[in-house]
């Protein structure tokens, strides 16, 4: 049995994952769906990047977990990428959903063409990034009942886990992972994960036709990678 923890991306909570779990535990595996700090039923509570990074070490530690695949989704990638490298022996594989990845000394924000306006937005919202209108998921393979569960469970985002740098001890290259590309939101990975799909013998890119949220809009395709993930 390997045991998954699942992390989705900016202001969602482990309710984003509920669609999926059925399938993995069917298999016989251990999952274990995460709600970072300041999030959904975490709401007000006190947030950094390595708060976050954090979160996805104790659910590991705490469960005495072994042979783990840590998933994350878009945002999430940068501190599951970390929390990957602390957790050492006990991983078997981390897996990118159309995510970012972590760089040291950079933050999730360092990726946005205008980072000093990105963080003056956030300062402008209270210290948090606003959730997207159903206009942003136009065109990502959602339906209209999707979209709507999607906005209506969304809160909003801690905004220093996203610009608090990355703390990382070694290249991201020396894990073994697997990255998600969703083809709706565009066919190629930044750069910065093209790099690693390029370089490391460790790193290995499968393709889903559909949008970037596809927990809810290909829940079933999905959970067979991640299965897959947690058989290789």
């Amino acid at each position: 049995m390997t045991d998954l923890v699942l992390v989705a991306g900016a202001w969602l909570g482990s309710w984003a994952w509920d669609d999926v779990v059925p399938e993995l535990r069917a298999a016989g595996h251990g999952v274990h769906p995460v709600t970072l700090a300041g999030l959904a039923e975490r709401r007000g509570e006190p947030v950094g990047q390595q708060t976050h990074v954090q979160d996805i070490v104790d659910v590991v530690e705490r469960g005495d977990l072994r042979d783990v695949v840590v998933v994350g989704h878009s945002y999430s990638g940068i501190p599951v990428g970390q929390a990957a490298e602390r957790i050492g022996e006990r991983l078997r594989r981390v897996v990118f959903v159309d995510a970012n990845v972590p760089t040291d000394g950079k933050s999730f924000a360092s990726g946005w063409a205008g980072p000093a306006e990105f963080a003056a937005a956030i300062a402008a919202n209270g210290g948090f990034w606003a959730p997207l209108t159903a206009a942003d998921f136009v065109d990502q393979g959602l339906t209209d009942e999707q979209i709507a569960r999607i906005v209506g469970g969304s809160t909003p985002h801690p905004g220093a886990s996203l610009t608090e740098p990355a703390v990382l001890a070694r290249s991201m290259g020396e894990l073994p992972a697997m990255y998600i590309k969703c083809l709706l939101d565009g066919d190629e990975p930044r750069a910065e994960v093209a790099e690693l799909l390029a370089t490391s013998e460790r790193w290995r890119r499968v393709d889903l036709d559909t949008g970037h949220w596809p927990m809810f809009s290909q829940p079933r395709e999905l959970a067979g990678l991640l299965l897959d993930a947690a058989a290789a």
